[in-house]
């Protein structure tokens, strides 16, 4: 079996969905239950033995001391992460306690019960990280895309403290030669996608008739790789992946936010037209741009093709059209995740900025 950390959140529970779906061997899923981890996301594996929930923290060496002891995975893939920016401008104290300390913890655990693993189960045993692009900072409109060797500039709390994490992750692997895949991903977007980030967001606020705020002009450029693309690419690398290696997952998807916004806006007056036959574009907002705003992130995947034959399945036309029509069809999941405290964030990250 395998032990996967953060399987009750957007990545993560996407997953354990997608693993289970084409393999045949159970899965250990640690999930401490913050905002964004959500036992809903797993509704469909009740009843599945092959699926076994723990909530519980990382940073708790005790609690996965004991799960390792108990479940003897043969690998272990980290997603726990806090992981959105604005929320590392407001509070940065967490995405330290869970990206840096948690990640540390977590390797310490996991080493103990690596060095008392028989020699087999030893040499088989893997130790994956899932990190972000954002850790390489920010590219101008003419620089080549990020490779894994691009050198760490993070220029925010969230993406410093992955940045720290996978350093850490490394500097394991180099001193005690613990067997680590790390990968780094663009954005991701799809099914159970908390609706604080860009694409949710939008179809949540223009099915409730509300502004959709786009930041500054709109032209930060992002990577866009739909979930379950992202997840055939971290079994593969689980699968096959040289030990030690970064791999870059991107979906060869460069485009601005504010042309995300229209696509989005152009498929839901396709799917669910605004009552008034008015396109909703018209519910469009600027508003004040996010502090040191990253303007362009890019993802040069081509060693993950060369070297495992990964690429992404879906195009970005084909990923949004099943995203927009997974969050039409399942509206309960939207108004449930909808609570007192995801409105109070909302309020609080949108209500001080300027139009």
């Amino acid at each position: 079996m395998i032990l996967v950390t953060g399987g009750a959140g957007f990545i993560g529970a996407n997953f354990v969905l997608d693993w289970l779906a084409h393999v045949d061997e159970a899965v250990i899923n640690v999930d401490v239950l913050t905002y964004a981890g959500n036992r809903e996301n797993l509704a469909s594996l009740t009843g599945d033995d092959r699926h076994i929930f723990i909530k519980g923290d990382i940073a708790d060496s005790t609690l996965i001391s004991g799960l390792l002891a108990q479940y003897r995975p043969r690998a272990i893939i980290n997603f726990a992460a806090e992981s959105h920016v604005d929320r590392s401008i407001h509070g940065p104290e967490d995405f330290i306690q869970t990206n840096i300390v948690g990640t540390f913890r977590l390797l310490e655990a996991v080493r103990a019960y690596w060095n008392n693993l028989q020699t087999e189960p030893r040499q088989q045993f893997r130790f994956l990280h899932v990190s972000t692009d954002e850790v390489y900072g920010s590219l101008s409109k003419d620089e080549p895309a990020f490779t894994e060797t691009n050198r760490y500039e993070p220029n925010s709390p969230y993406s410093a403290s992955k940045a720290a994490s996978d350093h850490l992750v490394r500097a394991y692997h180099h001193t005690y030669c613990l067997p680590v895949l790390t990968t780094n991903c663009s954005n991701n977007y799809g099914p159970y996608h908390f609706p604080e980030k860009l694409i949710p967001l939008m179809i949540v606020n223009a099915l409730a008739d509300k502004s959709l705020p786009v930041y500054g002009d709109g032209q930060q450029i992002r990577d866009w790789l739909y979930v379950k693309d992202h997840c055939s690419a971290i079994r593969r690398v689980l699968e096959a992946g040289r030990l030690g290696e970064v791999y870059n997952v991107g979906g060869w998807n460069e485009k601005p936010n504010l042309d995300i916004v229209h696509t989005v806006c152009a498929l839901l007056d396709e799917l669910r037209p605004r009552p008034d036959n008015k396109s909703y574009r018209e519910q469009i907002s600027y508003v004040t741009d996010r502090p040191g705003h990253d303007r362009r992130y890019a993802i040069d995947a081509s060693k993950i093709e060369r070297e495992l034959g990964w690429k992404p399945a879906e195009t970005f036309d084909t990923g949004i059209r099943k995203t927009v029509q997974w969050y039409l069809e399942n509206q309960e999941w939207v108004a449930n995740v909808q609570s007192g405290s995801y409105r109070e964030w909302v309020e609080k990250n949108y209500s001080g900025r300027v139009a």
